[in-house]
């Protein structure tokens, strides 16, 4: 970048052409007083604290609003600066409350810093009136609180809502003398479009935005956010063994500092009182306190009789180290290939159809790549709700110039985003994409040297692709022609184009095809391989992508190393000093309906609750009364863990030392904050007592660094990444060898297919298991929200965000209720052919006619005892996504 030499109070400063004078003064140690300059965002000048004097200009300027030019000559003090200075502050003092001492910005008040650099007339602020009378303060959000009468109309607030979060809660309001910001209406804060994320709060300068429940942390310790799979490093503030605080960590390159609500203030599931502090056991249909021997008798004498009818899931909530122990023993110990997590309810298809097309079944790109795209396409993903902080990103694409397209059955979020907008019909993605695929084809789109040099399987894409004309295509997605030619050619042309998609696209009975088709239309355009571009399945909880990494399936060692495969079985049985089995496990789909047969006798869950998040639910309890021996290992007593014979109180994520793998494929450190609970154990160490008591070697780890070592040595992807070199930032996978810094983005060369070329597929649309008709007319679909993860097992204990969002909801479009004669609040039941729950109905426009849905996150309402677990025949995933219900009115009940 070009540089520019000037002066500023005699100094020389060389700096960037296109920074500003005070930008140039601050980065050099030169104080500018300033209160609505902040480094994200861009300056807006409405303080005038920063006025400075340019040589051969008149008066005074504003620093943050002028760029330096070579050669200027700038003075930062001057008799006329520090009048105006001290005239605008005074000012200022006269409308602001003068308590500092209980200010919760006390010490850390910009106002008070500039106050003692500029000085205040205490003679001449006694004579200014207060032009406005005390504000009555908006506490009407659960985490932070809105003081009028400490705000200085910097606007810091208004323009962190408008330029990183997007949502625009807040704006000047009631102009003139009466001015403050506001939301729309000035109705409170929760009542808002707020997100609750609290960016505007950190940013701040003064005390008008703070958090309600806020002690100063003795320490703090950087680790890794336990809730959705962007990965967000963060700092938790301890004081006295109580996590007090947590902000974002400013140098990471995953979220910059930034955090959504459930990162930032949703930590008080670690200390709730609901928390397993000793192990439990099942006597006469209630649960006892006994001790860790005990359990651990129990459960290795039930083990050894059940070697060969025996099922585990793992979990994508705990880290790598505790995933690899798991399998090791399901695998070492037990004898068997029956272990998986709950990729199998969301991921599945990733795996299964990316590596067909692909070698990998991965994030192809990087987080912070989305904002160098031109194009970004997102499809079946609500990204701001499920994934928030890679929805900060687009949102910055967006800013940065990009297009957006957005295909999704629902009007989500991002649709306000979008310079495109297709809304179809759920289930049939297959078609769209197809569709698009045919409009490039048909008008010389594709990148055909990209298809020649890198890709096979052309000539029998182009055999299918007849049958996906556009105006079938419309017809069966219900998106208009001209806006699937145009979402084409834009994804086509405005290169480097990203796709983004989810569990809208992977959650079907033919969620594999959907992949395909996904792949097939990056393939043909040559979006994949290059910076800013690629397929990028967004996983959804924390250590999902770590799971899998890990071994954490039926069918794969760690590394994705076949168990089916002679050198891979060897390799692992040298290691592990054990017999392993050469065929493929059951998948946790499977393992319900063999229980029920009488094949799997014990189970042994970790982090799971498939109670609440799988399909066909109550298939899952009946299922769960059959079994022997049902050992449960969690931070809660769980829907899932009642069921148990015995339950083992494990450290949540704050209370351990491992790693976590994100949705980028970064390997990052997570850290020890504070001590767990009563006798609660690390994950790790509870499968290895179990192991040991079983009479089983290569269990006897002293601590985390020894896993790690292990997991180098056997997992080829992983051979780099080292406990020591993650320290400050994580590296990401494949990284083969110590000094290898890790891959940025897959396939830049060649792909990981033993052809080293893309595979495109022949693909025919299939239809829904379940559809709409005479009995069950609303087609069901299930989303996420903003507010909670999972089944709620941690955000289900966080008291503000239930306060914002504290029950399920219906949302079904106004045309199904009018018909209905249905009106917003009005409690409905909703019936499928498997189950019925009651709810409340919320009448709005984000489905379509014909469509209604449903989260899964509130254990009064459990939405999976709706859906159908129609598997696809590849991955064994359920179709959460569609399924056919009847809805009903109850208010007189």
């Amino acid at each position: 970048m070009e540089k520019v030499k000037l002066y500023i109070d005699g100094k020389e400063i060389i700096t960037s052409r296109g920074s500003t004078v005070l930008e140039a003064a601050l980065s050099n140690g030169i104080y500018i007083p300033n209160l609505c300059h902040h480094p994200d965002l861009k300056p807006s000048g409405n303080c005038r604290m920063c006025i400075v004097e340019i040589e051969g200009r008149k008066g005074q300027v504003i620093s943050c609003m002028t760029e330096v030019e070579e050669g200027m000559v700038v003075r930062t003090e001057s008799q006329e600066i520090s009048l105006v200075r001290q005239t605008t502050l005074e000012l200022l003092h006269a409308n602001h409350t003068q308590d500092c001492t209980n200010c919760h910005s006390n010490n850390t008040c910009k106002l008070q810093e500039v106050t003692a650099f500029v000085g205040v007339d205490e003679e001449r602020l006694s004579r200014l009136r207060r032009s406005r009378p005390e504000i009555p303060v908006d506490d009407s959000n659960p985490f932070f609180t809105l003081d009028h009468n400490k705000c200085i109309m910097c606007g810091i607030c208004i323009r962190t809502c408008d330029e990183v979060q997007g949502v625009n809660a807040l704006d000047y309001g009631f102009r003139g003398f009466s001015t403050l910001v506001s939301t729309y209406n000035n109705q409170p804060i929760k009542e808002s479009v707020c997100e609750s994320c609290g960016e505007c709060v950190v940013r701040c300068p003064v005390g008008a935005l703070y958090v309600k429940e806020s002690k100063v942390p003795t320490h703090e310790v950087k680790t890794v956010c336990a809730y959705c799979g962007v990965g967000c490093n963060i700092y938790l503030g301890i004081r006295g063994n109580k996590i007090v605080s947590a902000r974002g960590d400013r140098e990471s390159i995953v979220n910059k500092g930034r955090l959504c609500v459930k990162g930032r203030y949703g930590y008080s599931f670690v200390d709730h009182p609901d928390r397993l502090r000793t192990p439990l056991k099942k006597t006469n249909g209630s649960f006892e306190e006994i001790s860790w021997d005990e359990a651990f008798d129990i459960i290795s004498e039930k083990f050894l009789k059940s070697k060969n009818k025996f099922a585990a899931l793992t979990s994508a909530k705990v880290t790598n180290e505790d995933n690899y122990v798991i399998q090791k023993f399901t695998r070492a110990v037990m004898g068997t290939n029956n272990i998986d997590h709950c990729a199998r309810l969301c991921h599945a298809p990733t795996v299964s159809g990316l590596v067909q097309s692909f070698g990998s079944g991965a994030m192809t790109n990087s987080i912070d790549e989305f904002t160098g795209a031109k194009t970004i396409f997102s499809i079946g993903s609500n990204t701001t709700a499920a994934h928030p902080i890679i929805g900060l990103h687009i949102k910055e694409a967006k800013r940065r110039g990009a297009k957006i397209i957005v295909a999704n059955p629902k009007e989500i979020d991002l649709c306000r985003f979008a310079d495109i907008y297709m809304q179809h019909y759920p289930g049939t993605d297959v078609v769209l994409l197809m569709g698009m695929i045919n409009v490039i084809l048909e008008e010389g789109l594709q990148d055909s040297e990209f298809i020649k040099t890198r890709c096979e399987g052309y000539d029998e894409l182009l055999s299918s692709i007849a049958g996906f004309d556009i105006d079938s295509v419309s017809e069966i997605t219900g998106v208009p022609a001209n806006t699937i030619r145009d979402a084409a050619r834009l994804y086509a042309v405005n290169k480097p184009a990203s796709l983004v998609y989810a569990m809208g696209i992977t959650q079907h009975s033919h969620g594999t095809d959907n992949v395909l088709a996904v792949s097939n239309l990056a393939l043909v355009t040559g979006n994949i391989g290059r910076e800013s571009s690629g397929v990028n399945p967004l996983r959804g909880q924390n250590n999902v992508q770590g799971a899998c990494d890990m071994g954490g399936l039926p069918n794969v060692y760690p590394g994705y190393q076949p168990v089916e495969s002679k050198q891979a079985a060897a390799k692992f049985e040298k290691a592990w000093s054990a017999r392993l089995s050469r065929e493929n496990g059951l998948t946790h789909t499977e393992y319900f309906t063999e229980i029920e047969k009488g094949n799997i006798k014990a189970l042994y869950q970790v982090g799971e609750n498939p109670v609440l998040s799988e399909a066909d639910a109550n298939h899952v309890k009946k299922a769960l009364d059959k079994l022997d021996f049902f050992v449960v290992q969690d931070i809660f007593l769980t829907q899932t863990a009642k069921y148990a014979d015995i339950v083992l109180p494990a450290c949540s994520f704050a209370e351990k030392d491992g790693t976590f793998t994100n949705t980028e494929r970064r390997v990052q450190r997570v850290r020890k904050a504070v001590d767990p609970p009563g006798e609660a154990k690390d994950d790790w160490w509870i499968t290895c007592e179990i192991a040991k008591r079983m009479g089983a070697a290569g269990f006897d780890y002293e601590n985390v660094t020894d896993i790690v070592e292990e997991i180098n040595s056997l997992t080829p992807s992983y051979a780099g990444i080292t406990f020591d070199r993650i320290r400050e930032e994580g590296i990401q996978w494949p990284c083969t060898v110590s000094d290898h810094k890790g891959t940025k983005f897959l396939h830049a060369e060649k792909f990981a297919r033993s052809s080293g070329k893309g595979r495109l597929f022949p693909l025919l649309y299939k239809a829904s298991v379940e559809l709409p008709d005479e009995e069950y007319p609303l087609l069901l679909t299930t989303d996420r929200s903003l507010y909670h993860y999972h089944t709620s097992t941690m955000t289900g204990r966080v008291s503000g965000l239930k306060d914002i969002e504290e029950t399920e909801l219906l949302r079904i479009n106004p045309a199904d209720a009018q018909k209905m004669g249905l009106k917003k609040g009005d409690k409905v039941s909703v019936k499928s052919r498997r189950g019925i729950i009651k709810v409340m109905a919320d009448i709005d426009h984000s489905c379509p006619e014909g469509v209604a849905s449903l989260t899964f996150h509130f254990p009064d309402a459990p939405t999976n005892e709706l859906t159908i677990c129609a598997l696809d025949p590849v991955s064994k995933i359920p179709e959460t996504k569609v399924c056919a219900v009847r809805i009903e009115t109850c208010n007189s009940e």
